[in-house]
C-alpha cells in the first residue's frame, strides 16, 4: 500500500530534518557542471529523462500512462520511470542527490521543498506555464530564489461533519460561513451530551489546525524569510483551547484522541463513527466516506468572528514536481513538467488521484466526469475560492522536523503534564532550534 495522497506525511513519524546525505552537501558540489541524471543529447536529438515519485499502485498506474501519452506526443523524449513508497523515499534521493545522480524530475513533498531548494539543489521552473493556476498555489511552490516546485494537486483543510451523527443527536448541521470557535465548543458539547457511543468533535492532530488557528491570528507556521511565523501566544491559545473542549466534555479523553492519532485514517474515530466533526484534508473524504459507510459532509473551519472570509483557507499543495538542478536538460524537463499539470490527457488520466488539479481549465475537465464525494470535494475547493486568505509560505528549512514536535506538546498538554503555556515555549523553542 502505497502512501496517502493528502497530507502525505501524516502519522509519518519525522525524526530530524533532512537526511545527513544531504544535509551536508555545499551548493557548490550540487551544481557542477555535467552533474546530474539523464544522457547527454545524442546526435539524433534524442533525451533520456529519469522521473521518481511515490505513491500507490493506483499512482504508479496512472502516472506511466501519462508517461506513455507524453512520449506519444513527445517522441524524442524518453521518460525512465522509478517509483516508491514514502518510507525510503526521502533517504534515496537524498543519496542520490549527494552523489550528483539526482532524478531529472522529482515528485516533491513542501516539507522538503525548501531544504532542497535553499542548497541549490533544484531548478527554477521558471519556463512551466502556471497562468492558469491561483495565485497562492503558484506561491506554494516559490522561495526568495525563484519557482522550485510545480503544484500537482490541491488540497484544503475542511472540517468533515458526520450528517448522521448531528441528526441522531437532533443538532443542525452549523453554517459554515458564519460560524465561530464559540459556536464550535457550545455545538461539540452538545453532540457529547446527546450521542450515547459519540463525541462532538475529535483530535487535531494534523499541522493543518495549527496552521489554521495561527492564519486566522495573522501567523503562518513559516514565514516567507524561512524562520518561524508564529508568537509563543498563538500556541498558547491554541493548547488551551483544545485543554478546555476534551475538559468540558466536547472531545474523547486524552488516551482515546492519542490512540486515534496512531492509526490510520481507514481505522480512526471518523470512519468508527466515533466523533461528529474533526478536521482532515479535502482530498482524504472521498475514502473516509468510503470506510465509514456515510457521505461526510465538508465544512469550513470556525474563526473567531464569524465573519465571511475569516476562516482564511488556503490551498495546499498535496505534492510538487520540482527538477534537478543537475539536470543535463533543463528545457526537457520542464516541458514535461508543464505537459503535466496542463494537458488534458494528464488531466484525464490521473483526474483527483493527487488532489483536485491545479489547472482551473483541467479542474472544470474532470470536474463534469465526477460524483458523490470526489465530486464533493471539487465543489468545495471552487466554493472557497473567492474567501482564500494568503499562501502558505514554504515550511522552513528543517520544517519536516515540525509535525512530530506538534504533536508530542499537543499530548503533553492534553494529558496535562504540561500547561498550555510552559508547552507552547517548549514547542516553540524546539522548532526554532531546528530552523536552520
Amino acid at each position: 500500500m502505497g502512501h496517502r495522497p493528502a497530507t502525505e506525511h501524516r502519522r509519518i513519524k519525522l525524526r530530524g530534518g533532512l537526511p545527513r546525505a544531504v544535509a551536508g552537501l555545499s551548493a557548490v558540489a550540487l551544481l557542477l557542471a555535467g552533474c546530474g541524471s539523464g544522457d547527454a543529447d545524442a546526435e539524433d536529438g534524442e533525451v533520456t529523462l529519469s522521473f521518481t515519485w511515490w505513491g500507490s499502485e493506483a499512482r504508479h498506474q496512472n502516472t506511466q500512462e501519462i508517461i506513455d501519452a507524453f512520449e506519444e506526443e513527445h517522441p524524442e523524449i524518453t521518460i525512465e520511470p522509478t517509483y516508491r513508497e514514502w518510507d525510503g523515499y526521502w533517504d534515496s534521493l537524498a543519496t542520490q542527490t549527494a552523489g550528483n545522480d539526482a532524478p531529472d524530475i522529482i515528485q516533491m513533498d513542501e516539507l522538503y521543498l525548501r531544504e532542497y531548494a535553499d542548497r541549490g539543489a533544484l531548478l527554477d521552473l521558471a519556463e512551466v506555464d502556471v497562468s492558469q493556476f491561483e495565485e497562492t498555489v503558484v506561491d506554494s511552490g516559490r522561495t526568495e530564489g525563484g519557482l522550485y516546485g510545480v503544484t500537482i494537486g490541491i488540497n484544503a483543510f475542511t472540517m468533515l461533519a458526520n450528517p448522521d451523527l448531528f441528526e441522531e443527536a437532533g443538532v443542525e448541521l452549523p453554517d459554515d460561513t458564519t460560524w465561530t470557535w464559540d459556536d464550535y465548543t457550545e455545538m461539540s458539547q452538545e453532540l457529547s451530551e446527546n450521542l450515547d457511543d459519540a463525541w462532538g468533535s475529535g483530535n487535531f492532530d494534523e499541522t493543518g489546525g495549527f496552521q489554521t488557528w495561527v492564519r486566522q491570528r495573522g501567523g503562518h507556521l513559516s514565514s516567507e524569510e524561512g524562520e518561524l511565523g508564529f508568537a509563543v501566544e498563538d500556541a498558547q491559545s491554541y493548547f488551551e483551547f483544545f485543554l478546555e473542549l476534551m475538559n468540558s466534555g466536547g472531545t474523547p479523553p486524552a488516551s482515546a484522541m492519542s490512540e486515534d492519532q496512531a492509526v490510520s485514517p481507514d481505522q480512526s474515530m471518523t470512519t468508527t463513527g466515533e466523533v461528529a466533526m474533526r478536521p482532515w484534508w479535502s482530498n482524504q473524504s472521498v475514502a473516509l466516506s468510503e470506510s465509514a459507510g456515510v457521505d461526510l459532509e465538508l465544512l469550513r473551519f470556525p474563526s473567531p468572528t464569524g465573519e465571511p472570509g475569516a476562516a482564511e483557507p488556503w490551498y495546499k499543495s498535496s505534492m510538487f514536481l520540482s527538477a534537478s538542478a543537475g539536470t543535463e536538460h533543463p528545457e526537457q524537463a520542464q516541458e514535461f513538467i508543464d505537459f503535466f499539470v496542463n494537458s488534458e490527457e494528464a488531466a484525464q488520466i490521473d483526474r483527483a488521484e493527487r488532489g483536485i488539479p491545479p489547472n482551473a481549465e483541467m479542474r472544470e475537465l474532470i470536474s463534469a466526469e465526477l460524483e458523490g464525494p470526489q465530486l464533493a470535494v471539487a465543489e468545495y475547493i471552487d466554493s472557497i475560492e473567492g474567501e482564500l486568505g494568503e499562501s502558505e509560505p514554504v515550511p522552513a528549512m528543517g520544517g519536516s522536523t515540525f509535525p512530530d514536535i506538534l504533536y508530542r506538546y499537543h499530548d503533553e498538554v492534553l494529558f496535562e503534564r504540561m500547561s498550555p503555556a510552559d508547552a507552547a515555549e517548549a514547542m516553540y523553542a524546539e522548532m526554532q532550534s531546528q530552523v536552520q
